[in-house]
């Protein structure tokens, strides 16, 4: 009879525990799926994609289409092969008890600095550095691999082996002395908070998401980046005029040096109330790229190697164009885009630890990844935040990715009302080619994981207005 059984009746016998356990496993590999088949779509039209569509006739040239086709496939089979991985590794860690191990572990290194148990915080922090250091150490490779052999191939690494280590260790170093506090802060207050720590804890994080935004281009930023002022002329008065005419609070407007690091071009601002800065990417700017000036006389070898990898390529924007780019950045801000993100996402925070106070009394959620006899409250926000809550974080995200498409037609619209529709249509088309984004995509794929519209949409949008 044991055999006849229906899988649903021995789903039931099982204890609450096993049925989470399978359930997270599941859900997981289920998205690994349904993202492995999205991204073989889209590697699909990469590889049967092989002439410029007739719409991308006037934008791209066949050598740029092509270059920009064998990209996007190359790094569609390398984030094949590392989702792959990263899926393998998650599974082996949950059905090896990799957690309760690690924690263990943690424990026994606290006990002999000499703090017990009953030292919780201390045991939650050595967790992480072990965790943040194992995840670092395996990430390594296939990091490596990117920027070296992907990035190197189709010429947008500008770095070297010494400046990868050097950064990546700066970067390790510069997380943990922002997480460790950060944390052991957190658990504190959910320790002390009683009834209501919920809300303390979500109060905290959204002061500390608050004070990063504004300490981080002026202090964190510029650990790996030079940033420098961008120097007094035509475009720095252009822009201080265009932030006026939107009343956008502008102070400073930088230049960050990212062509040390790679070729691919950015801009953005940040700052909070009458404070704003802008950023500006020297790749972004034709004036300043680094990839279009020649070295002086006797420069050092680097420069040369630099120099002859990227000898014929012109890169960067017009001022006209940079003005065109700032625009659609000030109608994120001037249309409230900006706000209504921190909107999103502090309601989104808040729902999480409203939904984890209710959660974390469960014994069966700590027993399903091995905490049978303790119940460490970091263990509980990773079980809770990262596992329990993954549907919901596929649903948001999805949501989340539609809204930005309607944010990013928008700031074009807004750049176009101040009349750079025309700039703006010249330097999304630079830009796509500085950058060899693909512009033919399959639409599933699209609407799945494009934060920002297809080239073809935007440059249409753009077009209408230019002839209206």
């Amino acid at each position: 009879e044991a055999a006849m059984a229906l899988p649903g009746e021995l789903w039931a016998e099982l204890p609450a525990e096993r049925r989470i356990f399978c359930s997270v496993l599941l859900f997981s590999w289920a998205v690994y799926l349904w993202e492995a088949f999205l991204a073989h779509r889209q590697r699909r039209v990469y590889r049967t994609t092989t002439h410029v569509p007739q719409e991308l006739g006037q934008i791209m040239d066949s050598e740029t289409f092509e270059k920009s086709r064998l990209y996007q496939l190359d790094k569609s089979t390398f984030s094949f092969w590392s989702g792959l991985y990263s899926e393998v590794e998650g599974t082996m860690i949950l059905l090896c008890g990799g957690i309760p191990f690690l924690w263990k572990l943690s424990g026994q290194i606290s006990g002999r600095a000499g703090f017990g148990p009953e030292y919780e915080i201390v045991q939650s922090l050595v967790f992480l550095l072990l965790a943040t250091l194992f995840s670092a150490v395996t990430g390594l490779p296939w990091s490596l691999y990117n920027t070296f052999v992907i990035e190197e191939k189709h010429g947008f690494n500008q770095q070297t082996l010494g400046f990868f280590f050097k950064d990546a260790i700066k970067k390790f170093v510069v997380t943990q002395c922002i997480l460790l506090p950060v944390t052991s802060l957190l658990l504190y207050i959910i320790k002390i908070g009683g009834d209501y720590f919920f809300i303390y804890a979500w109060l905290f994080t959204l002061v500390v998401s608050l004070v990063l935004v504004t300490i981080y281009a002026d202090y964190i930023a510029p650990l790996f980046d030079k940033f420098i002022p961008l120097p007094e002329g035509e475009l720095k008065q252009q822009i201080e005029t265009m932030a006026k005419s939107i009343d956008f609070p502008l102070t400073k407007v930088y230049v960050v040096e990212g062509s040390k690091r790679s070729s691919h071009s950015n801009a953005y601002f940040y700052g909070f109330f009458k404070n704003k800065r802008i950023v500006l990417f020297d790749t972004l700017l034709e004036d300043y790229s680094a990839l279009n000036k020649e070295p002086a006389e006797g420069e050092d070898g680097e420069n040369e190697e630099t120099k002859s990898k990227t000898k014929n390529k012109k890169q960067g924007c017009k001022n006209e164009e940079v003005l065109a780019v700032l625009g659609h950045e000030l109608g994120h801000w001037k249309l409230g885009h900006t706000v209504k993100n921190i909107i999103i996402s502090q309601m989104n925070s808040f729902l999480c630890f409203f939904l984890f106070a209710v959660l974390i009394g469960q014994k069966e959620l700590f027993a399903a990844f091995g905490f049978y006899d303790t119940q460490p409250t970091l263990i509980g926000l990773m079980i809770i935040f990262q596992f329990i809550f993954s549907p919901y974080n596929e649903v948001l995200s999805f949501c989340l990715t539609v809204l930005s498409r309607r944010f990013e037609f928008q700031a074009d619209a807004f750049a176009k009302e101040l009349g750079k529709a025309k700039d703006l249509y010249s330097a999304l088309i630079k830009l796509n080619k500085d950058n060899l984004g693909f512009p033919v995509s399959d639409w599933i794929f699209s609407m799945w994981h494009y934060s920002h519209p297809p080239l073809l949409e935007r440059l249409q949008a753009l077009k209408n207005t230019k002839e209206e």
